[in-house]
């Protein structure tokens, strides 16, 4: 399965209404305040004046049928209205599973408070001495928003680990987010110990996650087994111990830079050259709902709302046309066309067309994960070379027959010069997922096309990039003065030969991260590539980072790692253009480094 491949073209300066709800054969039945929008069945909007028992009920019942929903259909956004869940003697705690969105609908995230805990824990298989409990695969969901005290917590799971050996009191020690990559945490106060790994049992193994625009206060974040981790824009006490790659960009509190053999693997920025978070649904003091699009910053450092109230631009819902997986294409774009901005409910949307987003300044904003489909080997959605355009929350799934593209932004046909426009008002492409196979069969030539100037990708790429088993160069980056601040990858594992992977006659496999002639100008931090080719066939790869040898292309802090003495064979030889030892069963599960390039 894929996760992401992006293609980088020209130059990019990096920067409900509830009633009778039912999941799983029990119901709840889930109010909502009058006045707001008719968001469908699968958004779930709680209240403090709600019994506790009822919110209780209502997000265990999700959880339940989502925490083992890998590959499900199902799709949920929980939005806790403005005020107080749980208490000290009554914490509200309970698990986050697949494709479940959980966030605030205060305009700040103080204005949501819970007193308890949102977990995600290892997910456990098997039975006996062969039973295994890991979050390798605690994908697709996220939290935004809201505060979370953990002052204290209930002396038994609501959603027993099955799995768990250290017991009730062990699971509920912490605030548990082991999560493993498109899973990203926003706007988030925590006051109280969090770690990103469940410690509970035996092997507690995860692979990656995001974390932006939060506060993490009273305690250290345990980083623990995460293998690498991205962290921007937020405020840390501390952070224990590295394991491959752990990447710092605009944070208070975060640890120095110490990258290479015998170090925590640590690779930290000062500031963010260019930011803006992502948009998100709030109800104002007449309880009307709005969408919130946070401004511009520039050098920031730590979270957006640490100086008072955040700065931007509020949109009511009336400017936002609501679409559900029945609504056709053409009706989206009519909406879209006439100058309103889009909502799209959860579910899964089988496109017939492709969406069309071409005015300036849209806002397209997914609840609860939507999934979007193309059915005809169409592209799902196109965006016009125009300045402002926000999109944030969705999926991208690949269909079949075979579509030349997910997403692409911006047209190479549109020459209408929007540069000096898009500098102070850039495109967003946030918390945007990319999959190819898993949940059904697809194909697709390039996941995420890129062609405008001045855009900001945040969680899929720049700020923040996951790419994992595509079959060849899985990130091709032609864009000039470009930059990505962190990059994980784990290359294809099932190459079925050597000569059937070879990027020429003379060069084994494909870089992970092709940076091509044309690029003068590039930056690279805090970028790392692994392999784990399990068909028993000694598959090399010349080289995990490929670029052209100028000045200005430069690297900080890259890294290979082979995976899995046991099952694994082959590896990578060198980090970048022949330069870096090899990760080979030699030396497995340990980081090879180069520390700058050229």
């Amino acid at each position: 399965m894929g996760l992401l491949k992006v293609r980088v073209a020209g130059a990019v300066a990096l920067v409900v209404y509830v009633v009778g709800f039912t999941a799983g054969g029990a119901s709840a039945s889930v109010a909502h305040q009058s006045g707001g929008p008719a968001l469908g069945p699968n958004v779930i909007v709680l209240s403090p004046s709600m019994p506790q028992a009822t919110i209780q009920q209502t997000l265990d019942t999700i959880a339940t049928q989502q925490v083992p929903n890998q590959f499900g259909t199902q799709r949920y956004a929980i939005l806790f209205e403005p005020g107080t869940y749980g208490s000290a003697a009554s914490p509200l705690v309970f698990q986050l599973g697949y494709y479940t969105q959980v966030a605030g609908l205060g305009a700040e995230p103080a204005d949501v408070v819970i007193n308890g805990a949102i977990d995600v824990f290892n997910q456990c298989s098997g039975s006996g001495t062969g039973r295994t409990c890991t979050g390798l695969t605690n994908f697709w969901r996220s939290l935004s928003n809201l505060t979370l005290n953990m002052a204290a917590q209930p002396s038994t799971p609501v959603v027993p680990d099955p799995g768990d050996s250290g017991g009730p009191s062990c699971d509920n020690s912490a605030e548990m987010w082991a999560v493993s990559q498109a899973a990203p945490m926003r706007r988030v106060i925590i006051n109280g110990l969090t770690t990103l790994t469940d410690y509970c049992n035996a092997n507690p193994f995860v692979s990656g996650g995001f974390l932006a625009d939060d506060e993490f206060q009273g305690s250290t974040v345990i980083n623990a087994s995460q293998q690498q981790f991205f962290t921007r824009n937020s405020d840390i006490d501390g952070w224990t111990n590295g394991v491959w790659n752990q990447v710092f960009l605009g944070d208070n509190g975060a640890p120095p830079t110490a990258f290479g053999p015998g170090t925590n693997q640590y690779t930290t920025l000062a500031s963010t050259p260019v930011s803006e978070e992502e948009p998100f649904l709030y109800t104002d003091s007449n309880d009307d709902y709005n969408v919130f699009a946070p401004a511009v910053q520039r050098a920031s450092i730590g979270p957006d709302y640490a100086g008072g109230a955040t700065a931007g631009t509020s949109i009511p819902i009336r400017r936002f046309f609501v679409a559900d997986p029945r609504t056709p294409v053409f009706v989206i774009n009519a909406a879209l066309a006439r100058g309103q901005n889009l909502i799209l409910t959860p579910g899964i949307y089988n496109l017939h067309g492709t969406i069309e987003v071409t005015r300036p300044d849209t806002v397209v904003l997914g609840l609860g994960f939507p999934t979007l489909i193309p059915r005809h080997g169409n592209v799902s959605m196109q965006t016009a070379s125009v300045p402002g355009i926000k999109l944030s929350g969705m999926i991208f799934d690949a269909g079949m027959p075979n579509s030349p593209a997910l997403l692409v932004v911006g047209s190479r046909r549109d020459h209408r010069d929007w540069h000096a426009a898009r500098t102070d008002d850039p495109t967003l492409v946030q918390d945007v997922f990319f999959r190819v196979g898993g949940a059904e069969p697809g194909q697709v030539t390039d996941s995420l096309v890129v062609n405008t100037d001045d855009t900001i990708l945040d969680d899929v790429s720049a700020y923040g990039l996951f790419v994992e088993h595509y079959q060849k160069f899985e990130v091709i980056w032609n864009g000039q003065n470009g930059e990505d601040v962190f990059f994980q990858n784990e290359m294809p594992y099932d190459p079925p030969s050597q000569s059937a992977w070879m990027s020429s006659p003379t060069t084994d496999g494909y870089a992970a991260f092709l940076v091509t002639p044309r690029v003068q100008s590039f930056q690279g931090y805090g970028m790392g590539s692994y392999s784990f080719f399990n068909q028993g066939v000694p598959i090399m790869a010349a080289q995990a980072f490929q670029a052209p040898d100028r000045p200005d292309v430069q690297f900080t802090d890259l890294l290979t790692v082979f995976l899995n003495a046991n099952g694994g064979s082959g590896g990578i030889s060198s980090v970048i253009n022949g330069v870096g030892g090899a990760s080979t069963a030699g030396n497995a599960d340990t980081p090879v480094d180069v520390l700058s390039y050229p």
